[in-house]
């Protein structure tokens, strides 16, 4: 039982990394002092239960599919709902300023194997992240960390961002954009992880050859599906899509192989 108790109080510690500044300047007037009062005390007099049940941070990068030139840091605050199952929250720092860029659903590989064909191409695989030491998690004793990467290294991920920081540096413009992991050496922008390494304090070259050992796990060939040219992608359309409960009227439906499947040619809208 010490190994889970000793990883559990670590990743704790690591919540309170905070050397990432949002690179976002948001629109809008200053706080005033009402609404700071206003949050003061809804601090002290309301919960914050899902809040308070993030237990890791972890350090990533992201593309957007179908455009692999949109790469950014990740900061990622997961919340362990079972063995199979964590949800993260997704933002472009880790301080008090940090604008949520999205979400990431994870699963285990057993879950994953469940899932429905057309599914399972909205998820991307961690292995490579893992291996490759990009993915880290900053602040946690190595024995610590090492236990952490060895739980996600066969684990999925489904990847929605609502707020293109990258990109759009007021307010979250456009719709939805579905996000993809690395899977292979040269595609993340080298400038992207030597500025993390420095600011973060990790070697990602030192961190990969400490992986080595870290069994590769047998990638599911449906998912990281953009690597075969399966571009998914959201596009507006009128009515409920594939949503709408009953009849709905006015709505325009994209089908591809009898199923509704949203695709947007990058246009500029991310």
């Amino acid at each position: 039982m010490r190994k889970p108790l000793i990883l559990c109080s670590a990743l704790l510690v690591a919540c309170g990394q905070h050397d990432t500044a949002s690179y976002t300047e948001v629109a809008g007037a200053p706080k005033s002092a009402e609404t700071l009062a206003l949050e003061a005390g809804a601090r002290l007099l309301q919960g914050q239960a899902p809040l308070n049940a993030v237990s890791a941070y972890l350090n990533g990068f992201h593309f957007y599919n179908g455009d692999m030139d949109g790469q950014m840091e990740a900061h990622h605050y997961v919340t362990r709902l079972n063995e199979d199952v964590m949800q993260a929250l997704i933002y472009d720092g880790n301080g008090g300023d940090a604008k949520l860029m999205g979400v990431e659903y994870i699963i285990s590989e057993r879950l994953f194997r469940t899932l429905p064909a057309e599914e399972k191409t909205l998820w991307h695989s961690h292995d490579y992240e893992v291996k490759s030491g990009t993915l880290v998690a900053p602040g946690l004793p190595r024995v610590a960390e090492r236990q952490l990467m060895e739980q996600v290294v066969s684990t999925y991920g489904k990847t929605w961002h609502t707020w293109h920081t990258d990109r759009d540096k007021t307010l979250p413009y456009g719709i939805p954009a579905l996000m993809m992991g690395f899977t292979a050496d040269g595609q993340l922008d080298p400038a992207l992880q030597q500025a993390r390494d420095a600011r973060v304090d990790v070697d990602t070259d030192a961190i990969r050859r400490s992986r080595e050992s870290i069994a590769q796990p047998e990638v599911d060939p449906l998912a990281n599906a953009w690597e075969k040219g399966d571009v998914i992608q959201l596009q507006r359309v009128r009515g409920a899509g594939e949503h709408r409960q009953g009849g709905s009227s006015g709505a325009a439906e994209v089908h591809e192989s009898g199923r509704l499947r949203e695709q947007l040619r990058r246009s500029g809208e991310h």
